[in-house]
């Protein structure tokens, strides 16, 4: 009976979340600039804001004339006097939370979230489970075992601003009709070593119930191939009533072959887009791809032509301005005290109506060293269609240029560890050099003209990104391997796994 009413009053939960949705996402563009004048005037005394002029702005135009878009070292000068408890820097009040990331150039990034803030990163995933529900109209996997793979919940203090990785904050604001069911347990979560935790994970998770899995892809399938090695059985025996995996952090496409073979049966899949510096989409249909774009979210939104990121002259757009099908450079202004801040990420909208978005790439993960600018997306999108043809199945892959070759002309070199190797590798290495000339005129251009020869596959041991990422310190949690670089020096790392 419990049960019953639990699931009956999720349904109701849901029905009424998507019917209150209906207006932002009919409002979205109108919206946008209300949220931006509303957060100028919050901050307007805060020392960026009286920096910036934020009292005379009164239109976007404004915004985009006192304001430029920065980075994380632009900000770092006012985020370390945050990090010494000063108030009324870039926010009204201190946050409530730094969430700690890996910079690539900066070292940690600590990037606040604020009282107001850190509510919309458990709205954000709530909304996407509600629209899941009332889509599917079914909730039963709320009467099941929940697990969300995910960083330790442990945080330090920096001048009593709690810290530690996203997931980590976000664990302790689980709703409390969830905790009872959520796995696993608290001294397996703050475990620091990866490859010991998601054993443990295994231990505490084989007998159970389990009709939820949260988590990125990779550590999804390392999870999941535990179980499968230690109990010979597809998860989907393993977990007969698993219902749903919710995934975000990486495009789940490229792993979807993967996860089907593991999984053994049917379970849909939602995917999200969340970062230490928002929650900014979720698919609110797993029936279609794109990813709903959260408007009233806290975020102002603006968008850079990828072709014009970095130059200063770029346009900066809003949601009006955007053109479907091209790629852009997200610029985010938050609620929790980031001013036109460029977060790396590449988004490409599909649709206006409502606004919903890809993630196609990274400003700083692309190959381009011989101007071609090859993005995520169109990678991604050029293997999926060359696994079509020559069926083969990927573990992971990282795509770099090989400038000086002992001979012959340059070329892009592709470290593929292939879970399957195709039938034949040489048909499908020239099937990906194809499917990427199509997607990419400047890397035809190249090929055609006799500057670039075709792409080469380096074949990779079993588990070589594994060990990669482990021996790099950066096993486990929210971290990933690039997929394109534009020097080598992921790829001389990766020539120690080579077949």
């Amino acid at each position: 009976m419990l049960n019953f009413l639990k699931k009956n009053i999720a349904l109701l939960w849901a029905k009424k979340h998507v019917r209150d949705a209906e207006e932002f996402k009919k409002n979205a563009e109108e919206n946008q600039e209300k949220l931006l004048l509303s957060l100028t005037e919050t901050a307007k005394k805060t020392l960026f804001g009286r920096e910036h002029d934020f009292e005379n702005i009164k239109s976007i135009a404004d915004f985009q004339k006192k304001v430029q878009i920065s980075d994380y070292e632009d900000l770092k000068p006012y985020i370390e006097r945050v990090k010494k408890g000063q108030a009324n820097i870039l926010w009204t009040a201190i946050p409530e939370y730094f969430a700690k990331t890996s910079g690539t150039t900066s070292g940690s990034k600590y990037i606040p979230i604020s009282k107001e803030g850190m509510p919309f990163q458990v709205k954000g995933a709530q909304s996407a489970l509600f629209h899941y529900i009332a889509k599917n109209n079914n909730a039963d996997f709320v009467n099941g075992k929940m697990i969300f793979l995910q960083g330790s919940p442990e945080l330090e203090e920096v001048f009593g601003i709690k810290t530690g990785r996203l997931s980590g904050i976000v664990a302790h604001h689980i709703p409390k009709y969830l905790q009872k069911n959520r796995l696993p347990s608290w001294e397996t979560n703050v475990m620091e070593d990866w490859e010991a935790k998601v054993d443990k994970i295994v231990e505490e998770t084989e007998k159970e119930n389990m009709t939820l899995i949260s988590g990125i892809p990779p550590w999804l399938i390392m999870y999941f191939e535990k179980l499968v090695e230690k109990h010979h059985k597809k998860i989907k025996q393993i977990f007969p009533n698993l219902q749903l995996i919710v995934t975000g952090g990486v495009n789940y496409e490229p792993y979807r072959d993967k996860m089907e073979e593991l999984l053994g049966g049917k379970v849909d899949i939602v995917q999200t887009f969340p970062a230490s510096e928002g929650f900014f989409a979720f698919q609110d249909d797993y029936t279609k791809e794109g990813l709903l774009l959260l408007t009233d979210h806290g975020i102002f939104y603006e968008f850079v032509p990828l072709e014009e990121y970095s130059k200063p002259d770029a346009r900066r757009l809003t949601l009006k301005d955007i053109e479907l099908n091209k790629d852009y450079a997200l610029i985010l202004t938050t609620n929790s005290g980031l001013w036109a801040y460029s977060i790396g990420d590449v988004v490409r909208f599909i649709d206006k109506n409502p606004h919903r978005i890809l993630v196609s790439g990274r400003t700083k993960h692309y190959t381009s060293a011989f101007g071609e600018h090859v993005i995520a997306y169109e990678v991604e999108e050029a293997i999926k269609a060359t696994l079509e043809k020559y069926p083969a199945q990927i573990t992971e892959f990282h795509l770099a240029p090989n400038v000086n070759p002992k001979e012959g002309l340059p070329y892009h070199e592709w470290y593929i560890e292939f879970e399957k190797e195709p039938e034949d590798l040489e048909l499908f290495k020239n099937e990906l050099d194809l499917q990427l000339r199509k997607r990419n005129t400047y890397y035809d251009d190249l090929i055609s003209g006799n500057i670039l020869q075709k792409l080469h596959i380096i074949n990779l041991k079993k588990n070589a990104f594994h060990e990669y990422a482990k021996s790099q310190g950066k096993l486990g949690g929210q971290n990933k391997t690039p997929r394109l670089a534009n020097d080598r020096k992921i790829a001389e790392l990766l020539e120690n796994y080579k077949l």
